[in-house]
């Protein structure tokens, strides 16, 4: 018997959990990353956010075995995926930025 398929939109199951704990990460890294282009410090949290975020919410997708409203909280992976590949942008700009490969500051 699946456990999944008699989940309510509002219980918190293992993939929905993971998507959460993904996004949190995710976000963090996006505060960091957008701090690290102001400021130029917090390069390396972001780039560790988005991966992390990236990599859960790949895992998340990938593990599913339904789609939107089933539990396995496919829809927050793809958030997932989204937000840490922005997180990782913003932390490979910072990056470049710091190394003099982007123009920034004078």
């Amino acid at each position: 018997m699946n456990v999944l398929a008699a989940t309510g939109s509002a219980d918190l199951t293992p993939g929905r959990l993971w998507s959460l704990i993904a996004v949190v990460l995710g976000v963090a890294g996006v505060v960091a990353g957008v701090r690290a282009l102001s400021r130029g410090r917090g390069a390396v949290v972001a780039l560790a956010g988005g991966l992390a975020s990236v990599v859960i919410g790949g895992w998340v997708v990938a593990a599913a075995k339904g789609g939107p409203g089933t539990g396995y909280g496919i829809v927050g992976g793809y958030v997932d995926l989204v937000i840490g590949a922005v997180a990782l942008v913003l932390g490979g700009l910072s990056t470049a930025r710091s190394r003099g490969f982007v123009g920034g500051r004078r």
